[in-house]
């Protein structure tokens, strides 16, 4: 017979009390279901054709590149973990996502940031067989790269670029010879407020550093007479015997666009196209039907048939100026006029459905873009690529695992306005009107509350969520705009024999709340202004995200 001691046998309940601790703060969630049904999404598209965005929702600042018959595509995610999405395509138009540049929490860390802070905008080259992305960490250490032979991963340790003082860099090879281009503060005292210069420096790839002088390519924009502001987002390239230089010029609102620059050099001098912008939409009629705005930041790629095309960032808002899908990817072709590239003809429209490249494989671009609907059963061994965090993860807090085909979200005590990681998995709102619904069972005890968020960031976002109270369920709506959480909603019901269903429905500014146990759905509340989840409103350079969160007492 075993003989255990008193000490020992105290320790082993103390230990099975707190595992159960541990487990009373588990919520289980059965599967997660998006729907998204916007009217610029509706109708067959014509054989050959499109849908712009050819990526919906917030995916900004689309970096692009070619390797052999593939293209490859980056986008930045700020404040969010996976870091930096890899997209490949045969066709620019039908996308995968295949990685994650920052795929490991040891490479950044964004606690205390806001949102919009983290990483932006990148550039992805791909040279002698590696593939290369560069990006600047705002307020986590800066501009640097990562590489990687295979675009799916794992990528590098980041390779930090400590000399350089601005955002933006890309990189330019040319022979034998590598150069780093970036945005950065002109020389001497700025003119005016949104006065930049575009840099660039040549670099060493065996050694990893910058070598010989820095120099300024660009000062101010195409035209420092007229103050232009926030010259950006540089890329060169090669066709013929000239250097073209494309930025974006004028900010990331309304006046957005892109100017494109040429040389015999790439040191310059630099010829600015008298036809510029190539892009633009701000000298378009404010109340145009369906609006697509805020468009630059374009790259342009050369496909293996010897067309070009561009992918940039634009918006699609409603009410003239808000949009909660946040700086979504959009694609054009190139046209080139007397030896000048150009994405779009002064006074046209981008428009939602363009006609396709001549190696386009199919029309179908979900879940990408158009309308249609998303679910995860949470059937795989890991989690889907889909899914984000907000900042990047000190422990791991869901599983797959303990009930198989089911997340189960270990409740942290962090609050959604919290500057570190709270239990929230997110995806993107891709449509102006869309459902987001979740099944869960129940949170097992008052110390949990569990249910469905729609995030813009630390201060903008609602949270439909579930609590015990006493032997009944308390069902509420809590909302942040700006400073202060309030409750906007509650109802108290008997706790359902099975699971419960949660439901946030956007449609512009309009987003519902609703719930339901037994397959009839129950209005919690309707209709409240959804614009807070607007850039607009909000600020910053992020879209909304909706998915399950969970959080204990603690947070309350």
């Amino acid at each position: 017979m075993c003989h255990r001691s008193p000490r020992l046998m105290v320790l082993l309940c103390l230990l099975l009390g707190f595992c159960r601790s541990l487990q009373a703060q588990d919520v289980s969630f059965d599967w997660f279901e998006y729907t998204g049904r916007d009217a610029v999404f509706a109708g067959e598209l014509p054989a050959g054709h499109y849908r712009n965005p050819i990526l919906a929702g917030f995916y900004p600042d689309p970096g692009v590149t070619r390797a052999g018959d593939k293209f490859y595509l980056v986008n930045s995610t700020f404040g969010y973990f996976p870091g930096i999405p890899v997209f490949e395509s045969l066709d620019l138009v039908h996308w995968r996502q295949v990685g994650n540049v920052i795929e490991r929490p040891s490479q950044l860390s964004f606690d205390g940031l806001r949102m919009s802070r983290g990483v932006f905008a990148p550039a992805i080259e791909f040279h002698n067989g590696t593939f290369y992305v560069l990006n600047t960490a705002v307020d986590s250490g800066g501009n640097f790269f990562a590489t990687a032979t295979d675009p799916a991963g794992p990528w590098s340790d980041l390779h930090w670029l400590p000399t350089i003082d601005g955002i933006d860099p890309s990189f330019f090879f040319d022979g034998d010879k590598t150069y780093i281009l970036n945005n950065g503060p002109p020389e001497g005292t700025p003119l005016y407020d949104g006065h930049r210069a575009i840099w660039m420096q040549e670099f060493d790839l065996g050694q990893r550093k910058l070598i010989g002088p820095r120099r300024v390519l660009l000062n101010g924009g195409v035209d420092l007479s007229t103050k232009p502001v926030w010259i950006e987002g540089p890329h060169l390239l090669k066709r013929a015997d000239w250097y073209y230089l494309t930025c974006a010029e004028g900010g990331t609102g309304p006046n957005h666009s892109q100017v494109v620059l040429r040389s015999r050099s790439p040191w310059g001098p630099f010829e600015p196209y008298a036809g510029n912008p190539i892009l633009t939409q701000r000298d378009l009629a404010a109340d145009r039907d369906r609006p697509i705005t805020n468009a630059g930041h374009a790259n342009l790629v050369e496909a293996p048939d010897g067309t070009w095309w561009a992918t940039f960032l634009a918006t699609r808002t409603y009410e003239g100026v808000h949009y909660n899908t946040g700086r979504e990817t959009f694609l054009l072709p190139v046209t080139w006029h007397d030896g000048w590239p150009v994405i779009l003809d002064k006074g046209k429209t981008i428009p939602y459905v363009a006609k396709g490249p001549a190696f386009m494989r199919g029309n179908d671009q979900s879940p990408l873009t158009g309308n249609f609907t998303w679910r995860d059963e949470f059937a795989a061994a890991s989690l889907d690529r889909t899914w984000l965090q907000v900042r990047v993860p000190k422990q791991t807090w869901f599983d797959l695992r303990s009930k198989p085909g089911r997340l189960t979200v270990h409740a942290l005590s962090t609050p959604l306005d919290a500057m570190s990681n709270p239990s929230f998995l997110a995806r993107r709102q891709q449509h102006q009107a869309f459902d987001a619904t979740t099944a869960l069972d129940v949170p097992a005890t008052d110390a949990v509350a569990a249910g469905i968020a729609a995030f813009q960031s630390e201060s903008y976002w609602y949270f439909l969520g579930a609590r015990r109270v006493g032997k009944r369920l308390e069902l509420f709506v809590e909302k942040k705009s700006g400073k202060e959480v309030s409750t906007v909603a509650t109802r108290t019901v008997d706790v359902p024999g099975g699971p419960l269903q949660l439901r946030i429905s956007g449609d512009a500014r309009l987003y519902s709340f609703s719930y339901a146990s037994s397959g009839n759905w129950t209005p919690l509340l309707r209709d409240d202004d959804g614009s807070i989840l607007s850039t607009d409103v909000a600020g910053g350079f992020v879209g909304a995200v909706v998915g399950p969160y969970a959080r204990s007492r603690a947070a309350k």
